[in-house]
């Protein structure tokens, strides 16, 4: 009886494992699933935890033995998807930037984001302004100590604060100085939403970056944001794609292919090579379900995709979930009392050390400051001076997507800038946003994508000189076209080669299928196997009338021309 109790409990243990869910205030959520539940069950699980309803911009992630990124994907398996033993560490993220996050309908939904956003502007993925940083921090200290008390916030509290990778001192002073005066009162709700509102004015809002090279071997990185395709090389967008223009997205191996119509029937193709096949295959999903996600307008619209022309090539892949449109529609049917939010406040945090009291990360020497400045005006310098950096030139960032206006950015105010440090694959590949130089760097500032210079960005284009007080930023236009219409003829013969070979795989193929049914074709009228299957065919009228009207005859003919052949090598 005892043995047969034992054996059961452990034939139950084998069919459960351990899950352990880092939120995004990093606390910790664990669970025992079975083994053969899917990635939907456990997303549930969180949802309910925390009391969320707008779950559709909310995803699990997690990170491979090899270092590479995944989303569960929620329809299949979770021990099938996960290439390491359990149990599991996962991570929940933002997976799909809303347009609008200060727009939400609940509030619970809204501090998610402002968590994550917290992160991203911590991991360097929220690229800004210094003038913008100071106002975001300021408003992250005001939802997390609340006003300004001299009694318990002395000189330099500010400093105990890590918001971004690395800040100055006079950054500090700035953000201490906007908590004091222009935030009292704000509550942390307000706080949080305010927050919400500048963040979204950021062009890399909801950049989710993706380390590539392009056709030249310039590091790049690709993003999917709420608005559309994005290219970043050093502190600049060089491309920009709205997902109405984006009609294809395509991966083989390593290569990631974009295809766009633009106005006037124009079509381009960008190229660009990830590091690993996996990790271009977790692009193009990426791309595939950001693109079903904003672009459509019904679920039920969403189709297979395939990362090949041919059916019998590349992968496929379908997108499960609500669309944009329907869960903003879904969120206004709500009707609830509000839940209760427990705000991380002042718990350690391990990668967030925005909300702990240790020491700041930026007391960085002067001298290296300098040198820092310096490598990066030199990369900057020399992504103007070579040849433009994808295939063809982008042209479609005319006109705004977002019936929002905004003034230019004061030329005063510091921009920011893009170092040569890079982070973990978990954490975040794009480089750090913030840098206390007065210098200015005159590039576009763009809402949410669309530049608020139109005329800067096509005097970039056209050869004039952008001008700014860390040097010229604009290519000369004559080098760049002529460097674009290289790199078009380039990408139009790789296309010719992917055809052809495409074609003689399909030959192949054909070929090969014809010589199956020709050997099955002897085997039925040429031997005597008697296999059941065989008999009945044999045995049909059809077969029978094939067999002596058109088969003996061909076979007589083959039989007569051998022989004839035969006679003639002899005789010579």
């Amino acid at each position: 009886m005892l043995s047969r109790f034992m054996s059961g409990s452990l034939r139950n243990l084998e069919r459960e494992y351990s899950c352990t869910v880092r939120l995004l205030d990093d606390t910790e959520y664990t669970c025992t699933i079975q083994r053969d539940a899917k990635g939907q069950y456990l997303f549930d699980l969180l949802c309910h935890h925390l009391n969320l309803l707008e779950k559709d911009y909310f995803g699990i992630r997690y990170v491979d033995p090899d270092k590479q990124r995944h989303w569960l994907e929620f329809t299949k398996s979770i021990s099938k998807q996960m290439k390491s033993q359990p149990p599991f560490t996962m991570c929940l993220r933002v997976k799909f930037y809303p347009p609008d996050p200060a727009a939400l309908k609940e509030e619970i939904t809204r501090y998610l984001v402002f968590l994550q956003l917290k992160r991203d502007l911590y991991h360097g993925r929220l690229l800004c302004k210094t003038s913008d940083a100071a106002m975001l921090a300021a408003y992250i200290l005001q939802a997390e100590i609340g006003d300004y008390d001299p009694g318990k916030h002395p000189e330099g509290y500010s400093s105990k604060f890590q918001f971004f990778p690395k800040h100055s001192e006079k950054l500090e002073r700035r953000i201490a100085e906007i908590h004091k005066t222009e935030l009292i009162g704000q509550t942390p709700e307000t706080s949080e939403r305010n927050f919400l509102l500048k963040a979204q004015m950021l062009e890399t809002y909801g950049v989710d970056p993706h380390p590539c090279k392009d056709v030249s071997g310039n590091p790049a990185f690709l993003a999917f944001t709420p608005f559309g395709f994005v290219v970043l090389q050093g502190n600049k967008r060089v491309h920009f794609l709205k997902w109405n223009e984006v009609s294809k997205l395509k991966f083989e191996a390593k290569t990631f292919h974009i295809y766009a119509n633009q106005k006037e029937d124009r079509k381009i193709i960008l190229t660009y090579f990830a590091p690993t096949p996996e990790a271009c295959k977790h692009l193009w999903k990426c791309g595939v379900e950001n693109q079903a996600f904003y672009k459509l307008e019904k679920s039920s619209q969403v189709r297979t995709v395939s990362s090949s022309n041919l059916f019998f090539k590349g992968s496929r892949f379908r997108y499960s979930g609500r669309v944009a449109k329907e869960v903003m529609e879904q969120s206004a049917r709500i009707k609830r009392e509000p839940p209760e939010i427990h705000r991380s406040g002042l718990v350690p945090s391990r990668s967030c050390p925005s909300i702990t009291h240790g020491p700041r990360l930026s007391s960085v020497p002067r001298t290296r400051r300098r040198a820092v400045h310096i490598s990066i005006m030199e990369g900057l310098e020399s992504l103007r001076d070579s040849a433009h950096s994808t295939p063809v030139r982008s042209v479609s960032h005319g006109e705004p997507f977002l019936p929002r206006s905004r003034s230019h950015a004061d030329a005063s105010d510091g921009m920011a800038v893009i170092s040569d440090e890079a982070y973990s694959p978990s954490d975040s590949v794009l480089p750090t946003p913030v840098a206390e130089h007065s210098t200015d760097m005159a590039v576009s500032r763009q809402i949410n994508g669309a530049p608020c210079s139109i005329e800067e960005e096509k005097e970039s284009e056209a050869g004039t000189p952008m001008r700014g007080e860390g040097g010229d930023f604009g290519a000369d236009g004559g080098a760049a076209q002529e460097g674009a219409g290289e790199d078009s003829a380039l990408s139009e013969v790789e296309q010719v080669n992917k055809f052809v070979l495409s074609v003689l795989r399909l030959l192949l193929v054909t070929i090969g299928l014809l010589f199956v049914l020709l050997l099955l074709l002897i085997i039925l009228t040429e031997s005597d196997l008697d296999i059941a299957f065989l008999s009945d065919i044999r045995q049909t009228p059809e077969f029978e009338q094939f067999h002596y009207e058109y088969f003996c005859p061909l076979r007589r003919w083959f039989a007569c021309k051998l022989r004839w052949v035969g006679g003639l090598l002899i005789d010579n």
